[in-house]
């Protein structure tokens, strides 16, 4: 288990690296929230990540909008807090609002 969260934790680090964390002027103009997923997606990264990611940018955590990272990635993050980010627990953001965060994350890194 230990070896797993490991390799996890060295793949995060290294996909990390990637990519501008520049994003504020993005070329395809603002990104529609269209269909009732992303735009509760929207409202729950608000609520819970944008204080230390600004619209998916650097912040006082890392910009999530540039990185390429699987869904499965992203989740064991949150879950588990690596570093400076605390763990939220199924209690502070449950599988189905995670699910809708983690789709508004990958449209906008899409729509950049």
């Amino acid at each position: 288990m230990a070896a797993t969260i490991a390799l996890l934790f060295g793949m995060l680090v290294l996909i990390s690296g990637c990519g501008s964390a520049r994003r504020t002027e993005p070329i395809a103009g603002p990104m529609p929230v269209v269909g009732v997923g992303l735009a509760e997606g929207k409202k729950l990264f608000m609520r819970n990540c944008d204080q230390c990611h600004p619209r998916g940018e650097a912040g006082l955590g890392p910009a999530l909008n540039n990185k390429p990272l699987p869904a499965f990635l992203m989740k064991f993050q949150v879950r588990q807090g690596l570093g400076a980010m605390p763990a939220f627990s199924n209690e502070d953001i449950s599988e189905q609002d995670l699910d809708h965060i983690i789709s508004y994350l990958q449209a906008l890194r899409h729509h950049q």
